[in-house]
Formats: C-alpha cells, sequence, structure tokens
C-alpha cells in the first residue's frame, strides 16, 4: 500500500514543500550587489585603497557627474540657477556629504557638478531620478548624468525585472522545443513544472546564504543559476523520461517501468551533475569574489535539479503512466536516423573522426582573433543608456575622467613628491589632495589625492595611466603609495580575471578527468573524451572570435567570458559524455564496444540531442539581459553546446571509440576481454 501511495506523497511534498520556495526567486534581487568594488578579492590595491578612505570626507560615496550643455555660452543666470539646484539637493539622504559647485567648462559652453550619492543606495536609479529631475530646473540647458553612480544605476536597469523576464523567456522556449520534440501534452508540462520546482527550492537556499552573508550575489551570478537549473533539470528529467518510454514500450506497468528506469538512470545523471558541480566549483580558485560566488550558486542549482529528477519526476511519471506520452502511440519510436548514423560510423569511423576533427580545427583557428582583454564600461550596454550619453556629452566640454578620479592614498611626508609625480603622468588633467579646512586632512598619517584624468575613466588608456602610476609611484621614498578609485578598481578586476583563467582551466580539466577516470574505469577513454571537449571549446571560441567582431560588432569581450565559457562547456560537454558513454559501457559489456558505440549512439542521440537543444535554448534566453557580457555568454554556450551535441557527440566520439574499440577502456577489465573484436574497416575503402 505504501508503495502505491509513495509517489502521490513525493509529488505533494514537492508541491507544498518546494512551490511556495518560488517567491524567493522574485527576492533574489534584494540581496544581490552590482558593486564591482566588493568583487575584488582583498589583496587588490584598490579594495585596500577603498578600506583606507573610509577615514576620509565623503567615504562610501559614489559620484555622479551632473552635465548641463548649452547652445551658447553659459550665462550668469544659468550658472545661479545650476549653483540653486545644487543647494537644494543639501540634505538629502540620498547624498554622502555636499556637492561640487557648478564647474564651467573650457569652452564656456557647459557646466558640470559632482555629487557625492550613498554608495549603499538600495535603489541608485531613482536617487538618479531625483538628480535629473532637479537639475532640469537650469533653463536653456540639456542635462546629462554620468559617472559610477549612474553607471551602476544602469547596470542595475538592465537586471531589472530579471528573475521574471529571464524565467519566462526560458521557460516559453523549453516547453515549446519540447512539445515539438515530444509531441505530447502532459510530458512538457511535468517537466517543466519540476525545473520551476528545482528553481524554488535552490533560490531560497542562495537567498538565505546571501541574506546571511555567506556568498556574495550579483545579478549576472542570479541570471545563470536560474538558467542552468532549468536547463540542467530539464536534461536530467529527459534522461530519465526516455529510459522510461523505453520500459513503457515492453508492455509492462507503469510503476514497475519507472522503477526500473529508475534504477538504470541513477547512475548516469547523478554522476552527470557531480561532474558538473564539480566543475563549476572549480571557480572557488577565483579571485574574484564574483566568480567564487557563482561556484556554489551553480552547485546547489545543478544540485537542486538532480533532487527534482529522481524524486519529483518519476513520481509524476508513475502516477501518469502512459498518458504521460500521449497522444503517441509508439514509445519505441525516434531511432532510425540513429540507427543510420550508427551504421555509417561502423563502416568508416577513421574517416569520419578525422573529418570532424580537421573540421573542429579549422574553426579553432580563428580563436587568437578573439579580443578579450577587456571593454570600457560604458561599453557593456547593448542599448544607449543615459550614463553612457553623459559620459559623451561630459568627454565634449571637459577632460573626460572628470568625476571618477585616480584616488591616491600616500604618507603626509611625502605628499608634495607624490603630486608631483601625478601631474607629470601625460594622461593626468590635475591632481587635489582632499581637504580639511584649508589645509589637506590627514588620517591616520595619510592623505588622500584626486587625480581627474584627460581620458574617459572607464577606456583602456584609464587603465594603462592607472598601471603607470604605479609603477611610477613606487619610487617616491617614503611614500607607501596605494592607487585606488573607480579605474584602478576596473583595471584590478580585468587582471584578476586574467590571472583566474591561467589557474582555474588547468585546474577544471584535472578534477572532470579524475571524475571521469573513476565513472568510466579507464584512462584511454577518458583521455579522448576530454580532448573532444578541449577542441569543441577553441572551436567554439574561434567561432565567436568571428562573430562578436563580424556580424555583432562588439568593441571586444570581458577576460572572464572565455573562463564562463570554458567552465560551463567543459562542465555540460562532459554531461553528454557520460550520458553516451555510460551507456556505451553498458552495452560493450555485453555485445563487445565496437557494436555497444552502435547500441549506446541510438539508444542516447536522441534524448543528447533534445537535451542539447533545450540546454542551448535556456542560455540563448540570456540574451534578453541587454549586457554584451552576458549575450556573448549566452552565445558561447548556446553554439557551444549545439556543436558538442550535433558533431562531436553524434560524430566525433562515437567514431574515435569505435575506432579504438576495447583500448579504450584499457586498462580496465573491458580491455582485456576474453574474445577479440572485429579488427577496425579500413578507413580509406569504408569496409
Amino acid at each position: 500500500m505504501l508503495r502505491r501511495l509513495l509517489p502521490a506523497l513525493l509529488v505533494l511534498v514537492w508541491i507544498l514543500g518546494a512551490g511556495p520556495l518560488g517567491q524567493f526567486a522574485g527576492k533574489l534581487g534584494d540581496v544581490a550587489s552590482n558593486d564591482s568594488t566588493t568583487f575584488l578579492p582583498a589583496s587588490a590595491e584598490s579594495t585596500e585603497v577603498a578600506k583606507l578612505q573610509k577615514g576620509f570626507e565623503q567615504s562610501g560615496a559614489s559620484p555622479a557627474v551632473i552635465v548641463w550643455e548649452t547652445a551658447g555660452p553659459v550665462t550668469a543666470a544659468q550658472r545661479d540657477a545650476a549653483a540653486g539646484a545644487l543647494k537644494s539637493l543639501a540634505g538629502s539622504p540620498d547624498a554622502r556629504g555636499a556637492a561640487s559647485p557648478p564647474i564651467p567648462a573650457p569652452d564656456g559652453r557647459a557646466l558640470q557638478a559632482i555629487v557625492p550619492l550613498r554608495a549603499d543606495l538600495a535603489e541608485p536609479d531613482q536617487a538618479i531620478d531625483r538628480l535629473r529631475a532637479a537639475a532640469r530646473k537650469v533653463p536653456g540647458t540639456t542635462v546629462s548624468i554620468t559617472g559610477p553612480a549612474a553607471l551602476r544605476a544602469d547596470l542595475g536597469g538592465a537586471f531589472a525585472g530579471i528573475d521574471g523576464i529571464l524565467l519566462g523567456v526560458a521557460l516559453g522556449v523549453v516547453l515549446l522545443i519540447l512539445l515539438l520534440v515530444y509531441r505530447s501534452v502532459l510530458l512538457p508540462l511535468v517537466v517543466v513544472f519540476g525545473a520551476v520546482l528545482a528553481l524554488g527550492l535552490a533560490s531560497a537556499i542562495v537567498y538565505q546564504l546571501a541574506e546571511h552573508g555567506v556568498l556574495d550575489l550579483n545579478g549576472q551570478t542570479q541570471g545563470i543559476m536560474f538558467i542552468l537549473v532549468v536547463g540542467a533539470a530539464t536534461d536530467y528529467a529527459l534522461l530519465l523520461a526516455v529510459r522510461v518510454r523505453e520500459e513503457l514500450a515492453g508492455g509492462g506497468p507503469a510503476r514497475e517501468a519507472v522503477r526500473h528506469a529508475w534504477r538504470r538512470s541513477l547512475a548516469p545523471i547523478a554522476a552527470s551533475a557531480g561532474t558538473v558541480a564539480a566543475g563549476l566549483l572549480t571557480l572557488l580558485f577565483s579571485d574574484l569574489n564574483s566568480n567564487r560566488a557563482l561556484g556554489p550558486v551553480a552547485a546547489i542549482g545543478v544540485g537542486c535539479a538532480l533532487l527534482s529528477a529522481l524524486t519529483f519526476l518519476p513520481a509524476a511519471l508513475a502516477l501518469l503512466g502512459r498518458a504521460a506520452y500521449w497522444p503517441s502511440r509508439d514509445l519505441s519510436r525516434g531511432r532510425g536516423l540513429w540507427e543510420r548514423l550508427g551504421a555509417l560510423i561502423a563502416r568508416a569511423p577513421r574517416r569520419i573522426w578525422i573529418v570532424t576533427a580537421v573540421v573542429l580545427a579549422a574553426f579553432a583557428a580563428f580563436l587568437p582573433l578573439l579580443k578579450a582583454d577587456g571593454i570600457a564600461q560604458t561599453d557593456t550596454f547593448l542599448n544607449p543608456e543615459p550614463s553612457v550619453q553623459g559620459q559623451k556629452a561630459l568627454a565634449r566640454h571637459f577632460p573626460a575622467g572628470s568625476g571618477s578620479p585616480v584616488v591616491i592614498i600616500t604618507r603626509e611626508g611625502a605628499v608634495q613628491q607624490v603630486a608631483k609625480a601625478v601631474q607629470a603622468d601625460p594622461a593626468v588633467s590635475e591632481v587635489r589632495p582632499t581637504m580639511d579646512g584649508d589645509r589637506p586632512k590627514v588620517v591616520d598619517g595619510r592623505v588622500e589625492l584626486s587625480a581627474t584624468l584627460k581620458v574617459a575613466a572607464d577606456g583602456r588608456a584609464a587603465e594603462d595611466a592607472v598601471a603607470r602610476l604605479r609603477h611610477d609611484l613606487r619610487a617616491v621614498p617614503g611614500g607607501d603609495v596605494l592607487v585606488g578609485g573607480y579605474t584602478a578598481t576596473e583595471y584590478d578586476t580585468l587582471r584578476t580575471a586574467e590571472r583566474d583563467r591561467t589557474v582555474i582551466v588547468p585546474i577544471a580539466l584535472a578534477v572532470v578527468l579524475l571524475i571521469l577516470i573513476l565513472l568510466l574505469r579507464a584512462l584511454v577513454a577518458p583521455l579522448v573524451l576530454i580532448a573532444t571537449v578541449a577542441l569543441s571549446y577553441a572551436a567554439t571560441l574561434g567561432v565567436a572570435a568571428l562573430a562578436f567582431d563580424g556580424p555583432f560588432g562588439f568593441p571586444g569581450s570581458d577576460p572572464v567570458v572565455p573562463l564562463f565559457g570554458f567552465v560551463f562547456l567543459v562542465a555540460l560537454g562532459v554531461d553528454y559524455n557520460i550520458f553516451l558513454m555510460t551507456r556505451v559501457r553498458e552495452e560493450a559489456a555485453e555485445h563487445g564496444t565496437r557494436e555497444g558505440v552502435v547500441r549506446g549512439l541510438v539508444a542516447t542521440g536522441g534524448v543528447i540531442t533534445s537535451a542539447g537543444v533545450v540546454l542551448a535554448a535556456t542560455f540563448g534566453a540570456l540574451s534578453v539581459i541587454p549586457l554584451v557580457f552576458l549575450v556573448q555568454i549566452s552565445f558561447i554556450v548556446a553554439f557551444g553546446v549545439l556543436l558538442d551535441t550535433l558533431a562531436v557527440r553524434s560524430l566525433l566520439v562515437p567514431a574515435l571509440v569505435h575506432d579504438l574499440g576495447d583500448r579504450a577502456w584499457w586498462p580496465g577489465r573491458l580491455a582485456r576481454r576474453a574474445r577479440p573484436e572485429k579488427e577496425p574497416v579500413d578507413a580509406a575503402s569504408g569496409r
């Protein structure tokens, strides 16, 4: 009796337990932060400067720069009106200190003022709107607002509604694909509902961890988690659903079919989820807090997807039985294409894997064209955001670095030497100390200097200036100089991301290789699989380089883009390797490796392809967020998954393993089988 009630109890527990947790998906934005300084490692120089700044005036401030442009020379009335508008901001809860007076442009056709806003504002976009409303009281002017505070507000706007828009697009695409592929009514709904329940559980766990300061959460991590949970839950559900369909085709009772399918699917699904989680957890070796947070957040999401696929879905399928696949009548359909492909691979395996490898290598040849050394903050938006337009307005009339100065902290006794060295840099317009009345303010024997750059604060030239200043100021005796500020934060973020890429890539490969060796109990096959994943990744980046520089016209990429692409494609590529090779190994134990390859391809080809299309579509949904970084990640993962699914997993890997035969399992037991296999077919003749 209990065995009959167990499926209903499991479904009820999920609906009543995880269902209400879906509200946390909409609350994650409340515990997320997009302040780039908080993502830096504690050892970064700009982070040390940010800590020391707390002792000076306007600590914890994020400057907003108001620019008033006029058609002709600025009049005295306009200057007075600007001063009045700034005075009206005094005492505002949004501000952290007093605004600067209106500063006339050298060309006499603009004014600017710097308003220090609180860096911890929960809704910076609303503060910018209030600032803009006050600034518009100046007659005969066009008002623009830029600076770090405005950029942060626009960034927050890009992530606004991420929980609703992104999730709606992802689930809608998944549901449509499942309906078209499986031509059943209930199965797609059950799979999507299971993914939603998994996402609710994952969101609740991540929310609690972020709220209690265990991990840092930002908009991009939140969006990637949404996509990963939906994609992983759907993948695992499809693998189990196909196994159930195979069992039901034999004519047995639904509960028995689900039980047998669950037992046969448990190992590959659990191994796949474990490998994906382990690959993502290599991001813990990152020095960027944002990257470190993504590892456990994504791993939590994969774990919740696994739990849903192994509990809710089989319970639902046991209750629905054959009705889950209605109106499809033939539950054994869908193998014809894969049987023909398997026969083709069996005839000429060597020719197929060589041709496929050469094509992938040709794509990979374009990899050096990928520009992944960073882009300006104002280039991160796909749309012409107000802060970007404001930066252009500022650059038309003032030194482009106005409002986002380089911050230099030095010892009191070395102030004059440091100031002189800073002013000598060709990119510096002016340098001034933070004042306490009529003298520089001293905190713990240190003085703060602000250097305004002639170049845009978020560009390559500004970052080069930071690097020069750090190098030159080390020579000042007794200065103990630290260089920070907005530009330095961006510079440190880029350098740290480059370091992470160098460290994490080999660690991820080693971790995944070790798991494959333990899972397949062999050495040759795991090495072959890792090599194919690496080749697929290189080919994907080669195509991305052509696409980004061509049709998309992107100015470049952040160094973290190829790193994230690598981690996701390696983890997810191995995911499909496990789906395929565990089935091949199962078949090889009974029929031999070469026949096992064909049988494994026929059995898993349809589900792997379906899962790949679904996962590519879900990651493609990231492109609804108008940020270059996420659109690039979306393209790389979506294209890479499709390439991996349609070429690597369908052609390259089966052909390679077929060509190797039992040697693929060396030094495992299957490589020492008593009966020899047939010799490999001749690659030239195909016979």
